[in-house]
Formats: structure tokens, C-alpha cells, sequence
């Protein structure tokens, strides 16, 4: 029995044109090559899977080829290249720093360095996975990689480049491989799969490149596992099944759903992805991704973004141009926030579920634009509608006050009464058209007479009222109307100013302290009602305070309580004056005096006499 030989292995690149997807390092490597200015270190980083290592040896086997090509290429034909082919080659040593990573390793490397090739131009060191060596090894090793032999070449390969030293980094010539495009990785599976006489259809081997993200190691070996599970014959559907990939049909079938707002089809399509074993993270996953492609298919510019086989971008395509891009937009930042709570949810289904209904419903989402002040507005789908929006009446919008309802504009055709005989035409304002429901609860139209006016001239509230009116009025958004409306309507039932009396403001300060009696906080409601108010001058009043601490909390409050008075008494140049009761201080016994340390022998003395008398026979001195 032929024994087999994995894909990865037997079509690994032997030179540099056979390299797949890293033609800007290739093209580098070999001008060098031919150029004769090659590098006496090398660092190849990249993801894996991408060829790190092959060209490591590609490049070691064609800096000693005897004989190589115009191109840069080696011959394969000499004795280096052979014996390169056949592992015999004395001239090349290969490390695997992950295994060898200790100092003695790396001083056996360095003792290995200072004998000269018996055969060929130059001792080639491959260390693999370099960022694996200790930090004591990294510094052995310095010296030797900055000035090693004139015949010694270090080439490294790494994919964490961010774990080796500076030191290291400054010392070598750094490639950086990318990753192998869809496209690339494609073509060559359909390259081997023609070598081994295997049938595979191109949306096959589209969803091994996807799956297997950049890496040609990866793909080569799904292929070798599908074509195992299918015998040489790769379809989409078996390929399917083999890599546990959802199928596009599913996310167009569910997006035709949410478009034609079938909550029971969308829910019925998710349940049957889950019967197939799939997760919600991955449904989710899959369907922004979806998403993604959609709104990048809107663009002709970008439309190589969406890496897929052929006949699928024709689909999304389509697709794309009866979607907005605000409803895409919307509907991947609702999924995108789906999925980070996903985890933390405690029924997963429910929460995709809740994320598909309300999909199903993202094309009704409004932007609501006041048309005008009787409550209509308009209507913009995300999705279009023949690019024309649709207006409707919101039912949410009462009239807040008379003030909301404009009267039209006295124009040149409006009759104008010039005698009492002639009675005027009355005008009814534009009234809320309610629904059938909420007819019962709005009150009848208002209809106003206009006043006649025989001979006397227009007053100035008339005047101002008709200059308004004709006026153009800016569109406001539903809350600023409100707004707006609530002014208008404080502005004209509190014009006056309220004479400031001393029973009105005890009436007032009752007010205020009964709004933290009604909050529960006692402790402020006891502060404010130890208060004494008085009245200092016309527009001053006065605060009074029992004691230091309730003083210091008045003058935390007082912005609030000076901004009150001036509401209720609608007078902001009142000013508040808040007054310490010295009167009600109690005063506080500290009790005596403290005595010196002079002071308290003296008094010792006084109550001991003896106590002088042993000072005095002692001829004992005090230190006061």
C-alpha cells in the first residue's frame, strides 16, 4: 500500500514563483539574491500558515545553488539543491526554538557558527519560532547575530513578533507575510484539485478558503478531509455538512422574511437551524456578516469586498438595491448588540428571537418631522417606497393649549368689517383630526367671531397677534413644540408680577417644605421649619436661622429657595438675605481655665505643705 503524503507536505512550494499570495517578499528575496546584497539576518513574521518556513528554505536552498537562474531562482539540479531536496545538506541547520529555547542551546548554536562550510558559500540557520527563546537565550545570542561570519546567514520566523527583544529586532532584515486572500486560496486548491483528478465545485472550495481564514496549511488540509468524506467529489452541500457552515439560503430566506414582516416564517427558519445542531452565537455571527456584504454590495467601488463566488454576488446584489443603507446600518448595530449580550442571557433563544421580531419590524421605524402644529407629521421608511414618504396623523399628539392652534393669515380676499351693521364672517381654527377611539375624550372646535371694527385703530396685542401669525414659523420637532407651547403658555398666564407680602410667603414657604415632607427627607423638613422668614425690604426677604448649622445649611439651599420665591412671585430681582438669630445661641460652659504647670505647683504646694518642704531639703530645682 502507497503510503499517503498530506497535500501540505507534498505540494509545498520548492521555489519562489510556486509561493502563493507573498510575491512582494519573493520578488524581494530573490533581487537580492541576484543583486548580491543579501542580508546577514532575516525575521519572516506573519500569521500562520502563509509560508514563513518554506521560504526560509526556499531562500536557503537558492543562496548556496551553484548554478542558479537569470531570475533568481535556484537550479534544482546541482549537488547543494539535491542534497537540499533529500535533507542531506550540511549547510543548512534547522532550529525549532519552541523545543531548544534554554542559553546551552543557543552557545551550542554559537560554537556550531565559527566553522566554515566544507561544502558551497554560505552555513544557513533556520530558527523557527523564535519568539520562544528565554531571555537568556536572546542575549547569547545577540552578539553572534550582529557580527557573525562572513559565510553564516540567520534566517528567523516568528508569529509573534511582539515578543522578541528590540536588540533582536534591530539586528535582522524584517518581512512581513499577510495573509492569503480567498481568491489566491481558491485558485490554488483548484490547481491541486485538477492535479489529483478531484471534482470540486468553486462555491466549494470558497467555503474551505473562508473557513479556513488566510492560512494555505488549513486549507490544505480540509481539502484532504472533505475529499476523504466525499470521495473525490466536493459539492457545496457536502462541504457544507463537513465544516458545520451555515447555509447563505438560510440568511436570504430570513431576510425575505423580515422584509414581508413574517415573524412566524423568521422563527420557523431559526428553529430549524437549530434542529440542524447550530448555535445562536453562530446564526448571529453569520447573519451580521451577511448584513456586511449587503451594504457593501451598494457599491459598485467596493463590491470586491465581498469575498464570495460569483453567482452569490449576483444575490446580493440584488438584494442590496431593495434595502436602504440606514436599514442596514440600523439592523447590524441591533445584532452586533445581540451578540455581546448573547453570553450573558439566560434563555438563548428567546434573545435571538426578541432581536428577529424586532428586525421585523426596523422598516417601520419612523423619523417623526413636525409638519405642523395640529399633530402631523411624517412618515419616512427605512425601506424605500418609490422614494416618496407617507404621512400619517401620530394619534400620541394632543393639543396642549389654544396656543398650538394658528389661526391662518388675514389675506387681501379676507372681507374686513368697517361698520357695527356689518357683522363679520367667524373663523374657525384648525382643529386635531382624533381617531374614532379618542373622538369621545377631545373637546368640540372652538369657533372665535373676530371683534368688528368700525373706526377705531388696530391695538397692540392685535397688531402683535397678526404679525406673528404672518410670520414664517420654523418647523419643530415634536418635543420642542411642546416645549414651546408650554412657555407661550406660562408666559401669558404669568405676566404680572405677585405683590411680595408677608403672608404670601409664609404660604409659599409652606409649599416648599412640603415638597421634601412629601420626598421623606425629615431632616431637611426640620431645618427649613425652624426658619423665621421676614420681610427686609420692598424685594428683599429675609432668612433667619437659630443656629450655626442650620445657617450653613440655608446657604446650600439658598440658590434653590431664591429661585423659588422668584417663580411663585414671578419677580427675578428678588434677593434673598439670609440672618443669624445671635440671640438664640446657647452658651456654652468650657468650664475653668487651664493652669500653667507653675500655676498647679503653687496650688500643690498650697494643699501639700510637706511637698515644699522635700523640694526644700533636696535642694530639688523645677523645670517649668
Amino acid at each position: 500500500m502507497e503510503n499517503f503524503i498530506v497535500s501540505a507536505r507534498k505540494y509545498r512550494p520548492q521555489n519562489f514563483s510556486t509561493v502563493v499570495g507573498q510575491s512582494h517578499i519573493t520578488t524581494t528575496l530573490k533581487n537580492a539574491i541576484k543583486n548580491h546584497q543579501l542580508a546577514h539576518a532575516f525575521l519572516f513574521c506573519g500569521p500562520r500558515g502563509v509560508g514563513k518556513t518554506t521560504c526560509a528554505r526556499i531562500l536557503a536552498k537558492t543562496i548556496n545553488c551553484e548554478t542558479p537562474q537569470a531570475d533568481g531562482e535556484a537550479c534544482n539540479t546541482c549537488n547543494s539543491c539535491r542534497s537540499f531536496n533529500e535533507g542531506a545538506s550540511f549547510n543548512i541547520h534547522e532550529l525549532d526554538a519552541a523545543s531548544n529555547n534554554s542559553v546551552d542551546d543557543i552557545r551550542t548554536l554559537v560554537e556550531q557558527v565559527r566553522f566554515a562550510p566544507q561544502a558551497g558559500k554560505y552555513k544557513i540557520y533556520i530558527i523557527d519560532e523564535v519568539h520562544m527563546l528565554s531571555s537568556s537565550a536572546f542575549n547569547a545570542f545577540l552578539k553572534t547575530l550582529e557580527e557573525p561570519p562572513s559565510y553564516a546567514i540567520f534566517i528567523l520566523a516568528t508569529t509573534e513578533k511582539h515578543k522578541i527583544l528590540p536588540t533582536i529586532l534591530s539586528r535582522c532584515q524584517i518581512f512581513d507575510f499577510k495573509r492569503i486572500t480567498i481568491q489566491d486560496t481558491v485558485d490554488h486548491l483548484q490547481e491541486i484539485a485538477q492535479k489529483e483528478h478531484i471534482t470540486a465545485e468553486a462555491d466549494a472550495l470558497h467555503l474551505i478558503a473562508q473557513k479556513t481564514d488566510g492560512c494555505m496549511r488549513d486549507s490544505l488540509s480540509t481539502l484532504d478531509k472533505i475529499v476523504s468524506f466525499t470521495s473525490g467529489n466536493l459539492t457545496y452541500q457536502n462541504t457544507l455538512e463537513h465544516l458545520n457552515i451555515l447555509d447563505y439560503d438560510y440568511y436570504f430566506k430570513v431576510m425575505d422574511c423580515v422584509l414581508q414582516q413574517d415573524i412566524a416564517g423568521a422563527l420557523l427558519i431559526f428553529d430549524e437551524i437549530l434542529q440542524k445542531g447550530f448555535e445562536g452565537d453562530n446564526f448571529l455571527g453569520g447573519w451580521a456578516e451577511f448584513l456586511r456584504n449587503l451594504l457593501v454590495s451598494k457599491d459598485d467601488k467596493v463590491q470586491h469586498l465581498v469575498e464570495v463566488s460569483g453567482n452569490l454576488k449576483d444575490r446580493y446584489k440584488q438584494l442590496s438595491g431593495k434595502l436602504s443603507p440606514e436599514y442596514i446600518i440600523t439592523a447590524l448595530s441591533l445584532l452586533n448588540e445581540t451578540e455581546i449580550n448573547y453570553r450573558q442571557a439566560r434563555n438563548k433563544r428567546l434573545h435571538v428571537e426578541m432581536a428577529l421580531i424586532k428586525l421585523c419590524y426596523l422598516q417601520q421605524a419612523v423619523n417623526l418631522v413636525s409638519n405642523d402644529t395640529t399633530g402631523e407629521v411624517v412618515k419616512k421608511n427605512l425601506v424605500p417606497n418609490n422614494g416618496q414618504p407617507q404621512k400619517l396623523r401620530a394619534p400620541f399628539m394632543q393639543p396642549l393649549s389654544e396656543k398650538t392652534i394658528v389661526a391662518k393669515p388675514a389675506t387681501a380676499e379676507t372681507p374686513v368689517a368697517t361698520a357695527p351693521t356689518a357683522p363679520p364672517k367667524p373663523v374657525q381654527a384648525p382643529t386635531y383630526q382624533a381617531p374614532a377611539q379618542q373622538t369621545a375624550t377631545m373637546a368640540p372646535p372652538v369657533e372665535r367671531p373676530v371683534p368688528p371694527q368700525p373706526t377705531m385703530p388696530t391695538s397692540t396685542a392685535t397688531n402683535t397677534a397678526t404679525a406673528t401669525s404672518s410670520a414664517p414659523k420654523t418647523k419643530l420637532t415634536g418635543l420642542a413644540a411642546m416645549k414651546e407651547a408650554i412657555a407661550e403658555k406660562n408666559k401669558s398666564t404669568t405676566n404680572a408680577a405677585v405683590p411680595i407680602t408677608l403672608g404670601a410667603l409664609h404660604v409659599y414657604w409652606e409649599e416648599f417644605i412640603e415638597r421634601f415632607r412629601a420626598a421623606n427627607k425629615m431632616t431637611v423638613v426640620s431645618n427649613l421649619a425652624l426658619a423665621t422668614l421676614s420681610l427686609i425690604g420692598p424685594e428683599e426677604i429675609g432668612l433667619c436661622s437659630r443656629n450655626v448649622v442650620q445657617m450653613r445649611f440655608m446657604e446650600e439651599e439658598k440658590l434653590e429657595i431664591s429661585e423659588f420665591f422668584k417663580r411663585k412671585f414671578n419677580n427675578p430681582t428678588i434677593v434673598l438675605t439670609l440672618l443669624l438669630d445671635e440671640s438664640m445661641q446657647e452658651k456654652v460652659d468650657l468650664g475653668p481655665e487651664p493652669l500653667s504647670s507653675r500655676e498647679q505647683f503653687a496650688r500643690m504646694i498650697e494643699k501639700y505643705p510637706l511637698v515644699k518642704e522635700l523640694k526644700d531639703k533636696l535642694n530639688m530645682e523645677l523645670d517649668f
